[in-house]
């Protein structure tokens, strides 16, 4: 996957009321400040021109959110009833998605689930991040919850490093990044939650893609599955010597899943834990929310109370 221009957007999954992008790695979804250089708006303006709705403020409806430096599959809803059903489906906890990642070093459990509580920072200088509970400065953290699943070991770099699959069952900022950095793991190429040392002048981009997304409306089920960007072909950095679980067998379970139904508490599909029955979800709070209903009142027909 090249550097993202306005010309070579790629379209993983397209209907008559959805598409899902593969979104480049250091690009805006959006921006208001038209001097911004290049954002997954204006790459959609360009290829669907008749596509752009004039009642949005960025002119498509964008039915989640992907950090600057994360690539991979984000869906669009291209009318007012495609955002609303997809809201639902956010709301009711039915999407299932998965991110790959390289993460330092060889992570010894073959699959953990994180669930520290995340917060804001409050400390100088670092108030535009996240932290987990129990870090000084550390406001109104909510219950949070990852899986993750060791896909490889190998080296980047010649650094130890392990290739790993990531499923957020919650939606808090930064979720994976601060997770994966709290289990003394941070992604690979992560500036923020990193390694403050030399060895992240080597990564060209932070090494977190969205790999894996459905949505499943009443009308279609929205499902995309895009390229695996971390492959020694894309990347001489990066040589994997172990293989853990195979990525093929992990998505063929989740596309083989049945989705669930509202009325059973709403909760996305989880990679099997042997033994185990899936982690609770925590309780939807009021922040949540609200944004939910300040979304779905410029996007959609009308609020789902």
């Amino acid at each position: 996957m090249e550097p993202g221009s306005v010309e070579n957007l790629c379209i993983v999954y397209q209907s008559r009321d959805f598409l899902v992008v593969n979104k480049h790695w250091d690009v805006r979804i959006d921006s208001k400040t038209w001097r911004e250089t290049l954002t997954l708006q204006k790459q959609l303006r360009h290829r669907f021109p008749e596509l752009a709705d004039p009642d949005t403020c960025y002119g498509f409806r964008f039915c989640h959110q992907l950090d600057f430096s994360t690539s991979g599959a984000l869906c669009v809803a291209l009318n007012k009833a495609a955002a609303g059903s997809a809201y639902r489906c956010f709301k009711e906890r039915r999407v299932t998605k998965a991110y790959l990642a390289l993460v330092r070093g060889h992570v010894q459990e073959s699959r953990i689930t994180v669930s520290h509580a995340i917060g804001r920072n409050s400390t100088e200088g670092r108030t535009h991040t996240m932290c987990i509970e129990g870090t000084q400065g550390c406001e109104n953290p909510k219950p949070s919850l990852t899986e993750l699943v060791v896909l490889e070991h190998g080296l980047y770099a010649g650094d130890p490093v392990s290739k790993v699959l990531l499923q957020p069952l919650t939606g808090r900022t930064h979720q994976l990044r601060v997770h994966c950095s709290a289990l003394g793991h941070p992604v690979v190429g992560d500036l923020t939650y990193g390694q403050a040392s030399g060895q992240e002048d080597q990564p060209f981009r932070m090494m977190l893609h969205a790999f894996y997304l459905r949505i499943p409306t009443e009308a279609e089920c929205v499902e995309a599955c895009t390229p695996d960007p971390f492959v020694p072909a894309l990347d001489a950095c990066w040589s994997p010597h172990t293989v853990v679980q195979p990525l093929n067998q992990l998505i063929q379970v989740l596309r083989a899943a049945r989705d669930p139904e509202p009325a059973e508490g709403g909760h996305s599909t989880h990679l099997p834990r042997p033994g185990r029955p899936p982690p609770p979800h925590p309780p939807e709070t009021e922040a949540p929310r609200a944004s939910y209903l300040q979304w779905l009142s410029e996007w959609t027909l009308e609020p789902d109370n």
